[in-house]
């Protein structure tokens, strides 16, 4: 058995920001679609349909992966906290 005593940061928060970054975007498809459905529906809204529903797709992409980056290197820092005060995980590698 292995134990993962430390874990780093920077290699935690870019793979959180990549999968950040792909939530994000299923995100901003759904909210898109979405908010081009029903912005018709308001009247003071309806030239805005198109312009939003691809604002949130651009905006899911980039707040994903800016807050997947931040969450990763938070977790990340705690992980490597606490692993020092009980220890890490054990692994078995094979």
């Amino acid at each position: 058995m292995s134990v993962l005593k430390h874990v780093g940061v920077l290699s935690v928060a870019k793979i959180f920001a990549l999968m950040g970054l792909v939530l994000g975007f299923i995100m901003g498809l759904f909210y898109g679609a979405l908010f081009s459905v029903l912005a018709p529906m308001m009247s003071s809204y309806t030239s805005f349909a198109g312009i939003g529903a691809v604002a949130m797709v651009i905006g899911g992409i980039i707040f994903g992966a800016i807050f997947g980056f931040i969450y990763g290197a938070v977790l990340a820092f705690l992980y490597n906290v606490f692993a020092g005060w009980i220890g890490g995980i054990e692994l078995d590698l094979v």
